[in-house]
């Protein structure tokens, strides 16, 4: 596997994984219907100190991240991401591997911890990666996710100095 800054070149693929999740609206907090171009916006477009990276597998694109500032001003030493690992490579190591480098770029630029605000309580490979990486769980947001089948479900608040 292969963790690279991601190029313009790779967005349709990134984009192929990227749309089903957020139309499934079972772990992004996004709206079903956010659009291409939003999206694109967000993860490719923002200027430093934000960062994007992917995963490659097999010569694919298998999962991305993006990093920004969590709040800017006097709160943008510490860093929040994003993840998506397309589900045709899960369970392969590709959310651990961008999750180290995602840590290891935010401290590599300067930041100074990583903080998470919605990680979806039923998205617990996600909750278990994020524990073993180093994360903490600082408060559960009761109800804070609109969960399409599960109704209500809490988020987890994570952090961790970097």
């Amino acid at each position: 596997m292969q963790i690279r800054d991601a190029r313009d070149a790779d967005w349709p693929a990134m984009w192929a994984f990227m749309r089903p999740i957020i139309e499934a609206a079972e772990t992004y907090p996004w709206p079903p219907d956010t659009t291409e171009a939003w999206t694109r916006a967000y993860w490719m477009e923002r200027p430093a100190p934000a960062s994007r990276l992917v995963a490659e597998l097999e010569g694919r694109v298998a999962g991305t991240v993006e990093i920004h500032p969590n709040l800017p001003g006097q709160g943008a030493h510490v860093a929040n991401a994003g993840f998506m690992v397309d589900p045709a490579f899960g369970g392969r190591g590709v959310g651990r591997a961008l999750g180290e480098a995602a840590l290891a770029r935010a401290k590599a630029d300067g930041f100074h911890a990583m903080q998470f605000n919605a990680v979806v309580a039923t998205n617990t490979r996600a909750v278990r990666l994020w524990h073993a990486l180093g994360m903490r769980t600082l408060a559960l947001i009761p109800g804070g996710f609109r969960h399409p089948s599960e109704g209500p479900v809490d988020m987890h608040l994570m952090f961790r100095e970097l």
